[in-house]
């Protein structure tokens, strides 16, 4: 049942103003609205046609009377009748128009006329009317004040909204009920030492006498951080629901309502509907601009919303919001980025979420894929290890939407779920949309696709071959799923390599070198086949890549400097010395001179895999190494090892 004292305070508050208002405008506008006219026995025809008036002239004969009705006023009225009529014309004109009617076309032409006395007009109302009903004259009148009544309303709304929080201004913060929050702590998969960190939450909150023995009396405020998707705002409803408690939830973007001190404001009214509840949760999630450093700004005022948190944050010794734990999510931690030191010390405790591993992985896609009918999945053609590992970094929340649009591409393609729709869905999921049609126009550039391509997957295995290992040993440890030479609008590409990742993998300077060679694997292909001064743009997204890694390598890691310093915090930002950009430059040389190198010998693969890759548009991992048993060289063991390769 709706609380009708809290609709009637709120009507008072914020609604009452505004219908008085409107009510005031309406008696104004009726006191300016004229009674019917009364029925006559004698029409009365209104027009505005000066033409009826000039053809008084040919008309003379036929004149029973004319007369001039309010001559002084903004619109007089000509009112004559013709003998043979029974109708009275009332013609309107403006005032300047009358004066030279009068002149012109009654005084020159010698037409008798007078003034139309109170009498005549009382027995004939209808001529001084409008013909307007009184909701139409309502209607133009406020048509006719439109500005000034919507610059009142706007203003009393403002001042209704700073002060008293109207609604629909601010922050949404809506109450949710321990019962209806669905879901437990179990639908979070893996996360065990996330779980743990929440259980001891839950204990230091269930008993707090015990830690009041320890000293410990602090507000228990939780901070939660990590990437997006991982399920920070899921755990905190199972939270409540374990504690059964309210869920108080507001997004930290939509506390500002554009008006000084607004933020604040809505921050007040959530904290006084949580101290209503008594135990309960406010959960403010996307919070991250709230722990930016304040006092960087000339503008006072924008710190007001972070003041207040951290005043509520505090407590209220009183006791009043002794039951109110505040929990804060945000996508970045204290560790990468630069936060408020005071808003961090309000924090007792700190969660911070992380991705999934792969073994994760595999039990989430196995949770999400049972909830699915039997019938839509071939399980016997279901490698969930392999797309585990294809799906590297993904968030819980990704791999959801990776599912689902296997789920829409079986039913699209009146298939079943696999392995290869997994994976498909995957690409589409994390690239977009190909379009074989766009690039299938477009033979000469697809050509050149194909060879900048087929040049970052060589270089991708180049070490291995170097090592003269078998195909099916490269096979097992390359990352490549597929070639494609299909246009991908999300990366205004026509082509890729698509190759899974690794998790947090712990790099070497050999390892990162590597990156660097394969990234310059497309450039250096393509310098190959058509020379130095036919190398495209299309290289500017390796190079811009490349150059991030190389910079990371020199100016961050000092990897190539017996010096180890991050040398970014010695220099102003986004500036560097000559000697580190001679540096840069000069370690970006010698790994694409080895990239260069290392292509010679597979000039020759490259030709053969490019024809087929032009014919095919999509090579799969299955096919590429099909193929390359098929053209490389029984031994690699004569071409350049690396180091060889790489000037002196």
């Amino acid at each position: 049942m709706p609380n009708f004292a809290k609709l009637h305070q709120s009507f008072k508050r914020f609604y009452l103003p505004l219908v008085l208002l409107l009510i005031a405008l309406l008696a104004m506008t009726f006191n300016n609205v004229k009674p019917a006219p009364s029925q006559e026995a004698i029409s009365v025809v209104q027009t505005q046609n000066v033409a009826e008036i000039t053809a008084l002239v040919a008309n003379r004969a036929r004149i029973e009377y004319v007369l001039i009705a309010q001559p002084l006023a903004d619109f007089p009225r000509y009112v004559f009748k013709y003998k043979d009529e029974q109708q009275i014309h009332a013609v309107k004109v403006p005032i300047n128009t009358h004066i030279g009617i009068e002149r012109e076309i009654l005084l020159k032409n010698g037409i008798p006329y007078a003034m139309a006395k109170d009498d005549f007009l009382a027995a004939h109302a209808s001529i001084l009317s409008t013909g307007k009903s009184p909701l139409e004259a309502v209607e133009n009148y406020l048509i006719k004040n439109l500005f000034s009544i919507l610059t009142l309303g706007i203003m009393l709304f403002l001042c209704f909204a700073v002060k008293n929080g109207m609604p629909g201004m601010g922050a949404k913060a809506g109450i949710t009920k321990p019962a209806d929050i669905k879901g437990s702590m179990d639908d979070l998969i893996g996360m065990a030492d996330i779980k743990q960190e929440v259980a001891h939450l839950e204990d230091m909150i269930r008993n707090r006498s015990l830690y009041r023995a320890h000293n410990i009396d602090k507000p228990f405020n939780v901070m939660l951080s990590g990437p997006a998707g991982t399920g920070k705002t899921r755990l905190v409803g199972y939270l409540a629901k374990r504690l059964d408690v309210a869920l108080i939830q507001a997004s930290g973007s939509g506390l500002e309502s554009g008006l000084v001190g607004g933020g604040s404001n809505a921050l007040q009214r959530i904290y006084k509907k949580a101290c209503k509840q008594g135990n309960c949760i406010i959960f403010l999630d996307e919070a991250q601009g709230l722990f930016m450093p304040r006092g960087r700004s000339d503008k006072k005022w924008e710190d007001d919303t972070a003041n207040t948190l951290l005043g509520l944050l505090d407590g209220i010794q009183s006791g009043e919001g002794a039951g109110v734990i505040w929990v804060v999510a945000s996508n970045f931690d204290d560790a990468s980025t630069e936060m408020d030191e005071a808003m961090l010390r309000r924090f007792s405790v700190k969660i911070n979420f992380r991705l999934p591993n792969q073994t994760e992985r595999r039990d989430i896609l196995q949770v999400l894929l049972s909830r699915k009918a039997d019938d839509c999945i071939d399980r016997n053609d279901l490698d969930l290890d392999h797309v585990a590992r294809v799906t590297a970094n993904l968030s819980p929340a990704l791999l959801e939407t990776v599912v689902d649009c296997a789920s829409r591409i079986a039913i699209q393609q009146s298939c079943v779920i696999t392995t290869d729709v997994l994976v498909r869905a995957f690409e589409r999921a994390t690239i977009g949309l190909t379009d074989r049609a766009t690039s299938a126009e477009k033979n000469r550039q697809r050509e050149r696709v194909a060879i900048h391509e087929l040049g970052h997957f060589l270089m991708q295995i180049d070490p291995l071959l170097r090592q003269g290992l078998p195909l099916d040993v490269i096979k097992a440890r390359s990352d490549l799923l597929k070639i494609s030479t299909e246009s991908v609008s999300k990366l205004n590409a026509l082509g890729y390599v698509l190759q899974s990742a690794d998790d947090a993998p712990l790099k070497t300077l050999e390892d990162m070198e590597q990156d660097v060679i394969q990234l310059y694997g497309g450039v250096a292909a393509e310098q190959l086949f058509y020379g130095e001064r036919g190398i495209s743009v299309g290289s500017m997204n390796d190079i811009e890549k490349a150059t991030r890694l190389l910079n990371l390598m020199v100016s961050r890691l000092s990897m190539y400097s017996r010096s180890k310093l991050d040398y970014a915090q010695l220099r102003p930002e986004g500036s560097h010395s000559d000697e580190m950009l001679k540096q840069v430059e000069a370690k970006a040389d010698e790994l694409y001179s080895a990239a260069l190198a290392a292509m010679q010998p597979h000039r020759e693969t490259i030709d053969a895999l490019k024809d087929v890759l032009m014919e095919r548009y999509v090579l799969s991992k299955e096919e590429v190494f099909v193929l390359l048993a098929e053209c490389l060289p029984a031994r690699c063991d004569d071409t350049p090892s690396l180091a060889e390769a790489q000037p002196a």
